[in-house]
């Protein structure tokens, strides 16, 4: 495991209002039986084997490496990613209003920024619901153009939201992405009992065996 220090992003920022307010249209009722979860509904949560991170619990389906996203002007960290030669999988966790809607009211917001980037974001129906499918330009090392592919999905809780952004391999080829989505099930989010500002960012706390890279 290790973090590393990354600048605040516009997007973080439209991410974070994009949960604020009140409640939308009711999302679609899904099957949350098979995770993510909610802390109360984990009973042997403090014997898993997985990574405790504070504010969500995760247990790679897999050999991944973790890689923790730090905000350069706060110290906070902002999300998780978990990394392997095929691709990645970033994790980020929201306070969010009770009734859902959350993520109803954020993929516009995620849709306009991919167009600000020059891409495009197309809704699909995945194995988590609703879903987006992001496709931005991108130039390779060697000058070449080329299109960066990602798949986003969100997952409402009594009163948060988590979204997940899968990258390479596992957004381009949804067939191979099991133990992705498997990693996903497996996350355990512990939203606390204090008073957040829905769209305020969960906080993460760094494990005792990360080291810091450049």
């Amino acid at each position: 495991m290790r973090f590393g220090r990354k600048e605040r992003v516009e997007e973080s920022a439209e991410a974070d209002d994009a949960v604020d307010g009140e409640p939308g249209d009711p999302a679609p009722v899904l099957d949350t039986s098979s995770g993510p979860f909610d802390a109360s509904e984990v009973e042997d949560l403090d014997e898993r084997d997985g990574i405790d991170l504070g504010s969500l619990v995760i247990t790679p389906a897999g050999p991944m490496e973790m890689r923790l996203q730090v905000d350069e002007d706060s110290g906070e960290v902002i999300a998780a990613v978990l990394v392997d030669e095929q691709g990645a999988l970033e994790l980020r966790a929201f306070a969010a209003a009770r009734g859902g809607g959350s993520w109803a009211e954020l993929r516009p917001r995620i849709s306009a920024e991919t167009a600000r980037m020059g891409g495009t974001a197309t809704e699909h129906d995945g194995p988590f619901g609703i879903e987006l499918v992001c496709e931005v330009p991108v130039q390779l090392p060697d000058g070449q153009p080329a299109t960066q592919v990602s798949r986003i999905s969100g997952h409402e809780g009594p009163n948060w939201l988590l979204r997940a952004t899968l990258m390479g391999q596992p957004a381009a080829e949804p067939e191979s992405a099991a133990p992705w989505e498997e990693t996903i099930r497996s996350v355990v989010v512990r939203r606390g009992r204090e008073a957040m500002v829905p769209g305020a960012p969960l906080r993460l706390t760094l494990p005792p065996d990360a080291r810091q890279v450049d």
